[in-house]
């Protein structure tokens, strides 16, 4: 019976480094863990807007001047 009580006191120490040292392993693991990086910059540095702006200004002016001009007129008829 003693030499029972012996080896279950071992493999209870056992079990007990055993279970430390994964402990330890997972706290180490979860610290050294590089922190994620940060988000990158903006991709778009406003050209695109502006472009967008200046179609629709410059369809703006289409229409306007295609609105202003008069229906059926052309140089010859001015003469």
């Amino acid at each position: 019976m003693a030499s029972l009580r012996s080896r279950c006191r071992i493999l209870l120490f056992c079990f007990i480094i055993l279970v430390a040292q994964q402990s330890i392993i997972v706290c180490a693991e979860s610290i050294m863990t590089p922190a994620p990086a940060s988000a990158p910059g903006p991709s778009s540095d406003g050209k695109i807007l502006d472009l967008g702006i200046a179609y629709v200004l410059m369809f703006g002016a289409l229409a306007v001047t295609y609105l202003m001009h008069p229906f059926g007129t052309s140089p010859a008829n001015f003469i």
